[in-house]
């Protein structure tokens, strides 16, 4: 049952102490408050990290092309490597098994414009298969697809915030846009997570652009995504032996770095999962470090605590009370001030996080913030902690005899 006295006791305990009190309770709260703050930032990080890879397939390979830096095979240095639809179609069927999409790029600079309104955009002409290496999003209607290559469809697919600039009391979809001085349907409209930047681009068919920009077979760039089921060594591997191929198919040197460039995102997400990791477990150190600091605190004020109380402890032993009843008391006013504290902590850490998110975004930090349920499992950690350094010694006070405990100095 509840005890409306024991609870009354308890609280007057606090009051009468409040010096005594603030002291645990401030302990309790800064190691909590250090804590938060610290995988708050962690977790930033994270998210920095996250975000820098979002708009692209963890397992995209981007190949481009360059000048060739040294002489090979009797071929001059400097000489311009050309990726067209057989280079394409040859990484396509040479390595079937291991790619998962892949798509051919062409970029362009474009003036579009929709009645009166008008603006620059990047365009970028591709292959269905684009849409799942830029994970690209269909707001409405749909994305390019294998006719519109057949038949050099003059269609586009547009950004959300292209719609939003140029068609202001309308919607784009069925509508057609001017681009550079050559009308598209638009035929859908996406979003990308990869931001503001990526949702003002335009999209077309590849095959479009070769027979309008040129009336020819060039490409700028081939993109794919490897097989999943690849580990990181196979991953590289495949990468490697990519590169080896298309090297000896344009006679470039192995050791020339700029005519054939391959990027591998399986290095990038590796070489970040290695830096997240060992910023974890940095946190983890300095933030346990905080919480035994805290726990050390709030058992050497319990450890006082209890010690201060010997006398009182005798008094109450005098006029008959239990072990049990004074063991209780200092527990339970223990695990009151630790849990109250714990939660100011928890909150001023959180506070603390809001207030400076604009403020670390300069530094990397975004959307800093800190699982509830880790916070929590630290508090009742601290809690823990200061019930079984106030039980202890409170379990041998209250086996001291009261005229003992009276005579204690």
């Amino acid at each position: 049952m509840f005890d409306i006295d024991l609870w009354r006791e308890i609280f007057q305990s606090i009051n009468k102490n409040r010096t005594r009190s603030l002291l645990s309770g401030f302990t309790v709260a800064f190691a909590i408050l250090l804590f938060t703050i610290l995988f708050g930032m962690a977790n930033g990080l994270k998210n920095t990290f996250a975000e820098a890879f979002v708009d692209d397939a963890n397992n995209s390979i981007f190949i481009r092309s360059g000048q060739t830096t040294k002489a090979h095979k009797g071929l001059q240095a400097g000489r311009r490597i050309q990726f067209k639809n057989e280079d394409f179609n040859y990484v396509k069927d040479e390595f079937g098994n291991k790619v998962e999409f892949i798509t051919a790029r062409i970029y362009r600079n474009v003036q579009a414009s929709f009645r009166n309104e008008q603006s620059s955009y990047n365009l970028t002409a591709v292959h269905p298969d684009h849409q799942y290496l830029e994970k690209t999003k269909i707001k409405e209607g749909r994305y390019i697809n294998q006719n519109d290559l057949n038949n050099k469809t003059k269609i586009v697919v547009i950004g959300r915030l292209v719609e939003e600039d140029l068609f202001l009391k309308t919607t784009a979809l069925g509508k057609y846009i001017n681009l550079s001085g050559i009308q598209y349907k638009v035929v859908g409209v996406f979003t990308d997570d990869g931001g503001d930047n990526q949702e003002r681009h335009i999209y077309m068919p590849i095959t479009t652009a070769q027979h309008i920009y040129g009336n020819n077979d060039y490409i700028d760039q081939i993109n794919l995504t490897y097989n999943p089921e690849m580990d990181y060594n196979q991953a590289l591997a495949f990468s490697t032996l990519l590169t080896k191929k298309l090297k000896d198919r344009f006679s470039v040197a192995r050791s020339d770095q700029r005519a054939i460039r391959v990027r591998n995102m399986a290095e990038g997400t590796k070489a970040v999962g290695q830096l997240t990791g060992g910023l974890t477990f940095i946190i983890l150190v300095i933030g346990f470090g905080t919480l035994i600091a805290g726990i050390v605190g709030i058992s050497n004020i319990m450890i006082f605590i209890v010690k201060e109380r010997t006398k009182e402890i005798g008094i109450r032993k005098a006029l008959g009370a239990t072990p049990q009843s004074i063991v209780s008391i200092i527990l339970i006013e223990s695990i009151l001030i630790t849990a109250i504290a714990g939660y100011f902590g928890l909150l001023i850490g959180v506070g603390v996080l809001e207030l400076a998110t604009p403020s670390l975004k300069e530094y990397f930090i975004k959307d800093p913030s800190v699982s509830t349920s880790l916070v929590i499992g630290a508090t009742i950690t601290l809690i823990t902690a200061g019930a079984i350094a106030g039980y202890l010694p409170a379990k041998r006070a209250s086996k001291i005899k009261p005229i003992v405990a009276l005579r204690n100095d």
